[in-house]
Parts: structure tokens; C-alpha cells; sequence
């Protein structure tokens, strides 16, 4: 009787249809701004590729804050007819959104922002930015160490924790207004501050029992609730995408791990990846897979464990990596810039230097 011996599953990491598109000069005053940048986050999407023999073409007329955006098939046919008032830049943004959306059916993130720690000033401190790496605003200017700043899903919030009383506090600034409040400052170290899905919590590390566990708190501060009561050290939480879970990296002194835990408490359970060193987890939009940071190749690199399945692969060099709303793209920082990685094509472009050192990027949904 002969035996039948199983080969093992082959990973194929598809690399994607993309789509042919034509993005035709916009006319009017911004139109060429508008052109430029509508091309980019098109690019800088991976959906597509923007030649002349095109299944669809793009144009419009921007101008005076208006922006009227069109969509035809190689036939002739509408397929997106909009229009936006705003900023040229955010209507060009916007558009783009529509445009990955219509044609793919994913999520675009033309319209999100990033926050991170930059050291321009010679101080740490809060900057914010368009995903691109424009439009860069310093939000604090406190001379002393800011660190993890945490950006709301809807862009509107960031929480970080900041010294200006000498200990490390949690503060929330509003971006629109720049009004600024301290919601958290138990006795020891608040960090890590991370807002849930929906912006009304913040998961954070916090140590006024004695070890660093884990809390959640109302945005807006007041009492905390504790998630852990062990041993050891956790760090880095990162919502689910549903706010029921919360995964962090726990280090029991035999090396970090990811572990995920009810946001309403309970015992953690560890996520097995394969790696012996695992920090700084982010979880994707979609639910399907964290990203996190693994030593190796003479520095970090950024890691992607699929949950259902627990394939883990290596996605490039880099530190801190946060998803963006497609679940596709990975932003990160290397040598003090800011870099976006397409886990699908395994593209990096860089976004952002020349600010000092940057690090711990945070990415709006």
C-alpha cells in the first residue's frame, strides 16, 4: 500500500489586475495642481496604471475652490460625475477617493492624515500631515518630549502622551481648533495612548499599580478601566476594527509576543507568528491581519500575520508600521523618514524627510 505524502500549501501572493486609466488635464485655474496630486494618490494606490490606451478616462475642471470631476468609459459612458468645494488639494483628494472606489470597490485614503514624532526643533515633538507628506503642521511647541501620538480615525483628534509637568501625561489636541486637554496622569508612566474605532476610547499602557498594564479610558479622560493583571510588561495596544478586541506586545522577559485581549477585559491569548520578537502591532482596517515589527536583517523589519491562518510574511525594512484604510498599504519610518509600503506589490515610496528624525507614525482611517 503506497503512502501519500502531502506537499506543503504553496503561498501565492498575487500581484493584482490593474486597471488602465487616462487621467486627462484638468482645466481651470487649479487644474493643473489638481492633475498633478489626482495622479499621485491614483499611483500611489497600486489599482492602477495611467496610460493613454485606457479602459477609463479621467477629467474635469478645477477651479475657485470647485472641482468638477468626470469618469467615462473607453465607450463614452459616465461612470462618476461629482462635485467638490474645497480646498484644490482636498477636492483632488476626494476625487481620487471616488475614483478608487467606483472602479475598484475598495477603500481609497486620498483623504486621510498622518501624525508623528519629528525632532526638527531639536526637541520631540507632534507633527501632523496629509497621507502624502504634504501640508506638514507642528502641532505642539513644548520643548520637551512628546511621543506616540495617536491620530483619530476620523482625523480630527490626536492623543500623545507629552512632559510639559515633568511626567508623562496623556493629552488630546483638537486639529481644527489646536485646543489641547490632559486626560490621563496617574502616578507612573501613561504611554501608547491608542483611540478605538468609533474615537470614544483610548487604550493605553499605564503603571500606577506598580507593572505597566493594560487600561482603556473615555476620550474625553475620567476613570480608566483595567484589561491585564500579570506579570510582565504590555505595550503597544492596537484596536480590532469592531473595538470588541485589543492587541498588544507582552513581554514576560523571554521577548515581546503579540497577544490579543477583550477590550472589556478578561485573559489575553497569544497570536503565534513564527518570530521570537514581536512590537509595535497594528490592526488592519478590514480585520484580517496585523502588522507589526520584528527584529532581523541587522534592524527591524515590518511583519504581516494573517489571523485566519496565521501565514506570516515579511513585508519590507522598517519601524512602526500603521495600516491605512485599504488594508493594503502599511505606512512606516526608516532612517528618520516616513515610508508607504503596498503589501501586494511590495512597492516602497518614500513620503516624508528632511524634518529630523521621524518616528512613530499614526494613520487616520
Amino acid at each position: 500500500m503506497s503512502r501519500c505524502v502531502q506537499e506543503p500549501p504553496t503561498i501565492t501572493v498575487s500581484k493584482g489586475d490593474k486597471i488602465n486609466l487616462t487621467v486627462s488635464g484638468l482645466t481651470g485655474g487649479e487644474g493643473a495642481a489638481a492633475t498633478k496630486i489626482l495622479q499621485n494618490d491614483l499611483t500611489l494606490s497600486g489599482y492602477f496604471i495611467l496610460s493613454g490606451s485606457a479602459a477609463y478616462t479621467a477629467r474635469g475642471n478645477a477651479s475657485g475652490g470647485n472641482l468638477q470631476g468626470l469618469v467615462v468609459d473607453h465607450g463614452g459612458g459616465t461612470v462618476l460625475s461629482k462635485s467638490y468645494s474645497g480646498s484644490a488639494r482636498e477636492n483632488a483628494h476626494r476625487f481620487a477617493n471616488d475614483i478608487i472606489e467606483t472602479l475598484t470597490g475598495n477603500k481609497g485614503f486620498a483623504s486621510s492624515k498622518i501624525a508623528f514624532i519629528a525632532t526638527r526643533s531639536g526637541k520631540k515633538e507632534v507633527h501632523v500631515a496629509d497621507y502624502d507628506g504634504s501640508n506638514v503642521r507642528q502641532m505642539t511647541h513644548d520643548g520637551v518630549i512628546s511621543v506616540h501620538p495617536s491620530i483619530s480615525p476620523d482625523g480630527r483628534r490626536i492623543a500623545y502622551t507629552g512632559y510639559q509637568s515633568g511626567y508623562p501625561d496623556v493629552y488630546v489636541i483638537d486639529l481644527a481648533s489646536g485646543a489641547r486637554n490632559r486626560i490621563v496622569n496617574f502616578p507612573g508612566t501613561n504611554s501608547g495612548a491608542a483611540f478605538s474605532p468609533d474615537g470614544n476610547r483610548i487604550a493605553l499602557t499605564v503603571s500606577k499599580d506598580g507593572n505597566p498594564e493594560l487600561y482603556t479610558v473615555s476620550a474625553s479622560g475620567g476613570s480608566a478601566r483595567r484589561l491585564t493583571k500579570t506579570r510582565g510588561v504590555k505595550s503597544g495596544p492596537s484596536w480590532s476594527p469592531s473595538g470588541d478586541e485589543i492587541v498588544y506586545s507582552f513581554d514576560d522577559g523571554h521577548g515581546p509576543q503579540l497577544y490579543r485581549i477583550s477590550s472589556g477585559g478578561g485573559s489575553g491569548s497569544a497570536i503565534s507568528t513564527g518570530h521570537g520578537y514581536c512590537t509595535e502591532p497594528n490592526w488592519s482596517p478590514d480585520g484580517k491581519k496585523i502588522a507589526f515589527n520584528v527584529r532581523g536583517g541587522g534592524g527591524f523589519e515590518v511583519a504581516v500575520v494573517e489571523l485566519d491562518g496565521g501565514n506570516t510574511r515579511v513585508v519590507g525594512s522598517g519601524e512602526n508600521p500603521v495600516w491605512g484604510a485599504d488594508s493594503r498599504h502599511l505606512i512606516c519610518t526608516q532612517g528618520g523618514a516616513l515610508y508607504m509600503i503596498d503589501i501586494v506589490t511590495s512597492r516602497k515610496t518614500k513620503i516624508l524627510d528632511g524634518l529630523g528624525k521621524i518616528t512613530e507614525p499614526s494613520w487616520s482611517r
